[in-house]
């Protein structure tokens, strides 16, 4: 046989018999039932944790959530696995470490604990996207639907549970389900290794020798919009099933006196419905097509969730001849009968979004199916969470099924309004496809539409965008790329408000009866700086993979997380601090937003207009710390959302303080600011940034160099705005400093602003010398004004060091592009002049985002400092002499590397020699 026919034998899949088909799907349907059993455990057990620790609402939610989290998370992972290695080995492995972590359960005795051990046990809802990955390659397309409907009618292990579990735990306790369970996933696991079979793709390219994809190639398809909207689908009808299938018992007794044992069962009626009609929506899937599914699902699910969310209530009619009384309420039986129908119509709708994955991502099953998955079992992990959250806040049983209502509305709205549109952009196609949202370009016609859009900027993405011309950016481009500007900058104001919402929060706590130390309120205000300057690494290399108006958008709904959890926590004292430190962390989705923004906003400018536009973004984004804590001290005095934001807590001086406000005043700001996003940002086609490229930056010694002295400017501003509030409240309790802090980073953001022409004036390097050498002094009067007791003193030095910083911001980020069109040449010397310019303008804006990143860690170090320094000694003049030594070794690499005589740009701030080109326009105004 000739060598191209051995090749084609190789690499073609051998077609799988009947058996081998019906072999994989039975093993896998039994592995994801098991997996199911395990992962929904807690709707049972947790009812009896619960009442042994005697744990809140709210804890009780976070505690049969957090195996969801876990489950969701390791989706996407476990999907894109299965795709390189198999599902032969991924599944057992899975199976068996979830095994562990619920067998470590029964031995576990406190609530920290059981919160470790649920994070492992939730791995077996990763199963889902395992099986999925798996079973889609033993079936052609038009017998997909079908099967992965009957695949996933392993969510009926969420009915074994409730049946059997409760029978078990009165007998022999809740700590032999655990062990049970535990051991029938293991046995599951081993009997899945020895009897599968390797799918045919993963043997087809075996036998050829193919490298799987790579990780990145796999996430590909995920910046399609298509995918988000299933996800929000997936996050409905897969997402409020788990939530549900874990709430419903506890509500059952709640709301109806029954004991575990019939709430076990009756629950269990809707997690049946809910799961074995899921092979039902398949088949109608495959004959009807998905959309007309997703229609009927969400239609029904309005009707149903509007019964269901309505409470028992009695009315009095005043009557002509006396008043007449009546009540409303469901009954047990109906409110069964009604919870099984919705469990149908969710079972039908889970079929219908997964029956267009493997149709139109072949290649991507793997990640596209994981990131549906785990958008949908966040739901699992967030719903119950809220369930608890608004049963607490509104004392009414049915408001979780008023969540679930507005939750279905907004998804059939957007669902509705993606078919419309494609049926407007397909108005001459004779048929639509099953699923509009999926659908490609219909005709020639279609197609030719687009590119002469992309060309006039009026569509989402960007085709060809040329700033550079400019004829096409005074006809198109300037337009376009303002309008992209100024929503930009709101969505990061906000952004930066979130993340440094603890600053203030914090310095309230112990008035409303947070009885925390001192050392831990400064963790709380610290944590954010750490987790969202780790977040800035991430977020930097989003654009390219999302498109800046996804990720612009996403990012910015990110920041109801915290804003909600703020809100809530803050209004029961019982909270744990586990949950604030989760909280805190939280609000670092802020402080990441910078990054990704920048990258965004700088691909929309022409060089010439670049640094303005970030100085634009960046120095009013900055605004939103000042913002924050100017508005946030006024909110908490006055109900401002009236019921909705819950009653007021009793201050230690007798006032009222509605501390909830401090988060949820930001949530009307937020949901336009991504609704504006959405609707008004574009993507630019070709924004794309190799991370080998920029990766070079981590051998040259000045990125490193530059990383330090930036976290001396602007890790100074932001840890100063992070520890300010709570170390001014412990320095001067008398005062009410949070009408005063605010001032700093707004003099910071101005000075920014203003101040960019000293450093293009005098040299960024000399200019950084005297700022820390001012930093210094400002340091000095801050330690001598806590000396004498004086208030306006220690405001004044610490308003005096946030100019400073202002000005170090512009002046550090001046010196990097003059650094690497030295350094570069010198590096790279078999580069011709043209090359030469464009990697030192490559590696300048690599170098430029990295110490944003490392500079944004001052907002954790500097608050942490603070509450050490008081925590070991009673005083924070520790830290400050650490500043101060910090100021002074900034101060001593500037002048020795860069502006001693001999030094890297000592000549040319000095004019005596001419810079390798002017300063670059992409890093000046870049502030953070």
């Amino acid at each position: 046989m000739p060598e191209g026919e051995n090749k084609v034998a190789s690499t073609a899949q051998v077609q799988p018999t009947r058996s081998q088909q019906n072999g994989a799907l039975t093993l896998s349907t039994v592995a994801f039932t098991v997996c199911f059993a395990v992962w929904t455990i807690f709707a049972i057990v947790g009812i009896e944790i619960k009442r042994e620790l005697g744990l809140s609402e709210t804890q009780f939610g976070l505690l049969i959530g957090t195996p969801i989290l876990t489950g969701s998370l390791v989706r996407v992972f476990l999907g894109v696995w299965t795709d390189q290695f198999g599902g032969r080995i991924v599944f057992p492995l899975t199976m068996l470490a979830s095994a562990g972590a619920t067998f470590l359960l029964s031995h576990a005795a406190t609530y920290p604990l059981m919160l470790l051990a649920a994070l492992g046990m939730g791995v077996a809802g990763g199963g889902f996207s395992v099986g999925v990955a798996y079973v889609s390659k033993w079936y052609p397309p038009e017998k997909q639907g079908s099967a992965l409907g009957i695949f996933g009618m392993g969510n009926v292990g969420a009915a074994v549970t409730k049946f059997f579990a409760p029978w078990v735990m009165v007998a022999l306790g809740w700590q032999a389900v655990a062990q049970f369970w535990a051991a029938g996933l293991a046995a599951v696991a081993v009997l899945f290794f020895l009897f599968a079979k390797d799918d045919p793709a993963l043997a087809a390219r075996r036998r050829s020798g193919t490298p799987p994809r790579s990780f990145r190639e796999q996430l590909a398809p995920l910046k399609n919009e298509q995918i988000w909207r299933f996800s929000l689908y997936y996050f409905f009808v897969f997402g409020a099933f788990v939530a549900l299938a874990l709430w419903l018992p506890e509500y059952l007794m709640g709301v109806y006196g029954v004991d575990v044992k019939v709430a076990g069962m009756l629950a269990a009626a809707f997690s049946l419905s809910a799961s074995v009609f899921r092979a039902y929506g398949g088949m109608l899937s495959d004959r009807f097509g998905a959309r007309r599914v997703m229609y009927m699902t969400f239609g029904m699910s309005l009707v149903l969730l509007f019964m269901l969310s309505y409470p028992a209530t009695d009315y009095t009619v005043h009557g002509i001849h006396g008043d007449i009384r009546f009540s409303t309420s469901m009954g047990l039986v109906p409110f069964v009968v009604v919870i099984f129908i919705l469990g149908f119509f969710m079972s039908l709708g889970k079929a219908a979004v997964y029956k267009h994955i493997p149709v139109y991502y072949p290649d991507h099953v793997g990640s596209v199916g994981g990131l549906v998955g785990m958008i949908g079992g966040l739901g699992g992990f967030v719903l119950p969470i809220v369930f608890g959250a608004v049963s607490d806040l509104t004392g009414i049983w049915t408001s979780c099924f008023v969540v679930l209502f507005l939750l279905v509305a907004v998804a059939f709205i957007w669902m509705h309004t993606a078919v419309r549109q494609m049926e407007r952009e397909a108005a001459e196609a004779t048929t639509l496809p099953p699923f509009p949202e999926l659908a490609k370009v219909h005709a020639e016609r279609v197609k030719a539409q687009q590119a002469v859009h992309a060309a006039t900027g009026s569509p989402r993405v960007l085709k060809e965008w040329q700033p550079e011309d400019p004829a096409f950016w005074k006809e198109v481009g300037q337009k376009v790329a303002h309008r992209n500007l100024w929503l930009s900058v709101p969505a990061l104001l906000l952004a930066f408000a979130v993340w440094m919402v603890w600053s203030v929060v914090v310095a309230k706590l112990p008035l409303i009866g947070f009885n925390y130390t001192t050392d831990q309120l400064f963790w709380l205000a610290a944590l954010p700086g750490l987790s969202g300057a780790t977040f800035r690494i991430f977020y930097s290399f989003m654009v390219p993979i999302f498109g800046g108006r996804l990720w612009t958008t996403l990012s910015t709904a990110s920041l109801l997380i915290p804003a909600f959890g703020i809100g809530y926590a803050v209004q029961n004292p019982a909270t744990p601090y586990f949950i604030f430190l989760v909280l805190a962390l939280l609000c670092g989705f802020g402080g990441g937003n910078f990054a990704s923004s920048m990258a965004n906003i700088g691909f929309f400018f022409p060089k010439a207009q670049k640094g303005s536009a970030l100085a634009v973004n960046a120095g009013l984004g900055n605004l939103g710390v000042s913002v924050m804590q100017f508005g946030v001290p006024l909110v908490i005095t006055a109900g401002v959302f009236g019921a909705l934001g819950g009653t007021p807590q009793i201050a230690t001086d007798g006032s009222q303080l509605w501390l909830q406000n401090a988060g949820f005043i930001w949530v009307p700001f937020i949901i336009a600011s991504t609704i504006l996003t959405w609707l008004g940002m574009n993507d630019i086609a070709d924004a794309k940034a190799s991370f080998a490229e920029q990766a070079v930056i981590f051998q040259r010694k000045h990125n490193w160099l530059m990383s330090w002295l930036y976290t001396g400017t602007f890790g100074s501003f932001i840890g100063f705005s992070a520890g300010l509030p709570l170390l001014a409240k412990h320095q001067f309790p008398d005062i009410d400093v949070l009408k005063f802090v605010f001032l700093g980073p707004l003099v910071g953001a101005i000075s920014r602003a203003a101040t960019g022409w000293i450093s293009d004036r005098w040299g960024g390097a000399r200019v950084t010398l005297w700022v820390f050498l001012l930093m210094m002094a400002g340091v000095v009067g801050v330690i001598y004004a806590l000396e004498a007791e004086s208030w306006w003193g220690f405001l004044g030095m610490f308003v005096f060091m946030f100019a400073v910083t202002g000005v170090g911001n512009a002046s550090t980020f001046q010196m990097i592009p003059n650094i690497m069109r030295l350094e570069v040449p010198r590096l790279m010397p078999h580069l011709s002049a043209a090359d030469q310019l464009r990697q030192a303008e490559k590696e300048s804006a690599a170098i430029v985002g990295f110490t944003s990143a490392i500079a944004a860690y001052g907002a954790f170090f500097i608050p942490k400092s603070f509450g050490s320094s008081i925590s070991a000694t009673g005083s924070p003049l520790a830290a400050l002499i650490g500043f101060l030594a910090f100021y002074a070794s900034c101060a001593a690499l500037t002048w020795f590397v860069y502006t001693r005589r001999g030094g890297l740009l000592y000549d040319i701030e000095r004019g005596r020699v001419p810079a390798p080109v002017a300063p670059s326009t992409l890093t000046q105004g870049v502030s953070a």
